[in-house]
């Protein structure tokens, strides 16, 4: 059994609320932007997704990127998993992601992260962002019990419990 109906649609641009920036499906072609925005944040983003991801290493190089993108692509379009771009209106800067993944650990039937770009950090954007993703979830996916992790529950604490089968 898929972790989503088989008939389900994924969201293709999510707009964010009272900024200039949306959502779409990350890809392949997005590494020139990616690639910047990720290492431009890596000390806080190896903070926060590090421990559980091993991601994103310090050596990363571009070529890495480009395949975990077209990694992501291919699982976006599979539905095994979604990684969402957040960029401005031109589609020219990637200023966070946000991803929505099938539970590894017990206790839900989705698990969602997401994270901005260090100078958006405590900003207009990240709190817009922060607003929206729980609501766009309960509204556009079909999931009963998502959790947010590191926001309702620690990455520590979701690392401690069990793995889902």
């Amino acid at each position: 059994m898929s972790w989503l109906p088989d008939d389900f649609v994924h969201p293709v641009h999510v707009p964010v609320p009272d900024t200039a920036v949306h959502l779409r499906p990350i890809r392949e072609a997005d590494t020139a932007i990616d690639y910047p925005a990720v290492m431009g944040s890596r000390e806080r983003l190896w903070e926060i997704f590090g421990p559980a991801w091993g991601w994103p290493k310090e050596t990363m190089t571009y070529e890495e990127d480009r395949i975990d993108l077209l990694r992501h692509e291919k699982e976006v379009a599979a539905h095994q998993s979604f990684n969402y771009a957040l960029l401005d209106e031109e589609e020219t800067a990637i200023l966070g992601c946000v991803y929505i993944d099938p539970p590894e650990r017990i206790g839900s039937d989705a698990e969602i992260s997401w994270w901005v770009v260090d100078d958006l950090v405590g900003g207009e954007v990240e709190r817009a962002l922060d607003a929206l993703v729980p609501q766009w979830i309960d509204a556009d996916w079909p999931f009963r019990q998502p959790r947010y992790v590191g926001r309702d529950i620690t990455w520590q604490d979701w690392l401690a419990l069990p793995r889902a089968s």
